[in-house]
């Protein structure tokens, strides 16, 4: 399907609205959906009801369901906050910074035979309005905040949406099956014990 012009979204809302169009097809143009999701400029007036911090983890908060096509949320990183290494369940993974800025290291998938260090492949800080794209063909990551001072809120687009997820543990490659869980379902906290891991993203 060809497109002669991108919409260029002003708002979150608009942003929605074209991503649902965008993936009412099976076929999902990687770059399209990066370009889309760029080109919405980050503005907190738009986003903030949605980003509930929390003071001792980062927390996943989702704002829309994708007609089960996708899952588009919102993770709020406070000071020094990360995710353990992990996977993406056979899915694409779009993680855009609306702000702050993140750490992203990439990470070989480990292999069985070779105990030991998993092997960093690559390091990289996104910046406020980049998109990073992952899925695991192209390996595993961990993302951070390294800030001391600053908060960072990052929008990410899952497709298709999964509910579990593998961490991998960096010193033995050894994995552990994640449960994902919200934080907050459109802007409303999510009754869930706090108890639940969150390591995954």
């Amino acid at each position: 399907m060809e497109h002669t012009e991108v919409e260029k979204p002003e708002t979150l809302d608009d942003l929605i609205k074209i991503l649902h169009k965008i993936f009412e097809s099976d076929n999902i143009n990687v770059d399209e959906v990066q370009d889309i999701m760029e080109a919405y400029q980050s503005n907190p007036q738009d986003w903030a009801k949605f980003a509930k911090p929390d003071k001792y983890r980062y927390t996943r908060n989702l704002v829309d369901d994708g007609n089960g096509k996708f899952n588009l949320m919102i993770l709020c990183w406070g000071e020094g906050h990360g995710s353990s290494i992990h996977d993406h369940s056979d899915s694409h993974c779009f993680m855009k910074l609306l702000q702050g800025q993140l750490k992203e290291t990439l990470f070989d998938w480990p292999d069985s035979k070779l105990k030991g260090d998993m092997v960093q492949k690559s390091q990289r800080i996104i910046l406020e309005n980049k998109v990073a794209y992952i899925n695991d063909s192209i390996g595993l990551h961990r993302v951070e905040n390294g800030s001391h001072t600053e908060g960072a809120a990052s929008l990410h687009l899952y497709s298709p949406p999964f509910q579990t997820c593998q961490t991998f543990d960096q010193r033995t490659g050894h994995t552990n099956s994640v449960k994902m869980t919200f934080w907050s379902k459109n802007g409303e906290r999510t009754p869930f014990e706090t108890t639940v891991s969150q390591e995954n993203n």
